[in-house]
């Protein structure tokens, strides 16, 4: 066991938070333990808590960043000066490209928030509940335009999240067609069922 070993300007936490991100994905947040991290960054497990606080913190970096990275996407997105539906794909096009380029961190984020202690818990769900609820109102916005089909706007946004969510069995699946031929085939399908 030696020193946490950094690449390209990452900073050791920022090392740990990435092992913690792919050994909560393989395990689950309950079930992995300091010491399965510790020996998966080559450390001793009280080397770990030079650098951070406890698994709960590691959890809570993981989910706050995901969490920072799409509120900041559909600011920037509500700013911009598009069509609904133009605003719809850059946001589908975005999820995509979380699930295939941060895959580890997307899907903990997605699946065990639920362990965060309070009040990162309830800021999370609130967080998670505006942003649906944002996504949502775009497709509503574009509803009224009538850009896209009369639908419920919540069940849209619902699919288009579970539809993306399932980007996981592309990285598990051994027959792989590229992930830009992904994103395009998810977006043909996707935005053409909401167009009129």
């Amino acid at each position: 066991m030696g020193r946490i070993q950094t690449l390209n300007n990452s900073s050791r936490k920022e090392i740990i938070v990435e092992k913690a991100a792919n050994l909560f994905k393989e395990k689950g947040y309950k079930a992995a333990s300091m010491r399965d991290l510790a020996e998966v960054v080559g450390v001793e497990a009280a080397s770990l808590y030079n650098h951070i606080k406890s698994k709960s913190e590691l959890l809570h970096v993981i989910c706050l960043d995901v969490a920072n990275r799409f509120t900041n996407k559909i600011d920037e997105v509500e700013a911009e000066e598009l069509s609904a539906k133009e605003k719809i794909e850059i946001l589908l096009r975005f999820h995509i490209q979380e699930m295939l380029n941060n895959y580890e961190d997307v899907i903990v984020s997605d699946r065990e928030w639920k362990h965060l202690s309070e009040p990162y818990l309830s800021n999370f769900r609130h967080q998670r509940k505006t942003y649906r609820k944002r996504f949502a109102a775009i497709i509503e916005e574009g509803i009224k335009k009538k850009e896209i089909k009369k639908i419920d706007a919540s069940t849209a946004v619902l699919i288009m999240l579970h539809a993306v969510s399932g980007i996981e069995s592309f990285h598990r699946s051994k027959q792989k067609i590229s992930g830009k031929e992904l994103e395009e085939n998810m977006v043909t399908i996707l935005i053409n069922g909401l167009a009129k």
